[in-house]
């Protein structure tokens, strides 16, 4: 039985984040590959083509054509079992979409700009082990 390597997906329109990101991540967690998007739009694409295959997505907040609150919901309802993190270097907690998302559980975590990596990492982990979870049960 082979397992394939569940995706994770970065998408920033700053091409400097994506690449930091992927490099922080690809090889230091087991069992994903990474993809990377600096069009949020693109990404859209691309997860709706392989939406089964996903684990997490990331995503930044501040985008053209799309934002980020905005793309992680239509995600969400491609696919609900799919992982969440928006990140954003703008003070977006007392935004009220943002708190909606929050609590309807269309974003699982909320990561403030600049990002320290070996947190990233972690909290990539800990994402990919809860979709891994909610998958086994």
């Amino acid at each position: 039985m082979t397992i394939n390597n569940r995706i994770v997906g970065i998408i920033d329109d700053e091409l400097d984040i994506t690449q930091l990101y992927q490099d922080a991540i690809y090889g230091h967690i087991n069992g994903i590959s990474v993809v990377c998007f600096n069009n949020p739009v693109t990404a859209l694409e691309h997860f709706k083509d392989n939406k089964e295959d996903y684990a997490l997505v990331i995503s930044d907040l501040r985008m053209r054509n799309l934002n980020g609150l905005e793309l992680l919901k239509k995600i969400r309802m491609l696919n609900p079992n799919v992982r969440t993190i928006l990140v954003s270097a703008y003070e977006v907690k007392e935004d009220e979409v943002f708190q909606k998302y929050m609590k309807e559980g269309i974003i699982d975590l909320f990561i403030e700009k600049p990002i320290p990596i070996d947190w990233l990492r972690q909290k990539v982990r800990e994402q990919v082990n809860a979709y891994e979870q909610r998958m086994n049960e």
